[in-house]
């Protein structure tokens, strides 16, 4: 949630602001901190740079995050939940990373370490995530699924 929290304060948005409005700031943000306003300023230039980046970033993981984009995505989710088995799972600081076998990844943030744990040590990492991960947990899609 930290990271969220802080991109959402890079941004100056909160939990509610809705897609267009996050796209608006976000475009005036680089209009504001674009490196080739400040050609005169090296200093000011690095700093634009480094600032520019931070607000893509920060821009394209809340996208990724925004209701508008789960529910546009959800058939295509509720489809690798349900037909594509986990083919790999880690697990770094509060967020899992589940791989499954038609390609896809999916994000799953503040995961409890008990919980994690408890996925390790069950019989059926498939079933223990339909019943304590997927719907339980702000997720986002890292890699798509492969066509064949």
């Amino acid at each position: 949630m930290k990271k969220i929290i802080d991109y959402r304060k890079l941004l100056g948005v909160t939990k509610t602001t809705e897609l267009q409005e996050l796209k608006t700031i976000y475009r005036n943000l680089m209009k504001e901190w674009h490196p080739d306003k400040f050609q005169d300023d090296d200093a000011k230039k690095q700093e634009a740079e480094e600032k520019s980046k931070q607000v893509i970033e920060a821009y394209h993981f809340l996208v990724s995050i925004a209701p508008e984009t789960i529910e546009a995505a959800l058939p295509q989710y509720t489809e690798t939940i349900s037909a594509s088995m986990i083919l790999d799972f880690s697990y770094t600081k509060t967020t899992l990373l589940l791989t499954f076998h038609d390609g896809s990844s999916y994000e799953y943030f503040e995961v409890p370490k008990a919980l994690y744990i408890k996925l390790v040590n069950s019989d059926s990492p498939g079933r223990f995530c339909r019943r304590h991960i997927y719907h339980e947990f702000v997720y986002r899609k890292v890699s798509k699924a492969v066509v064949a």
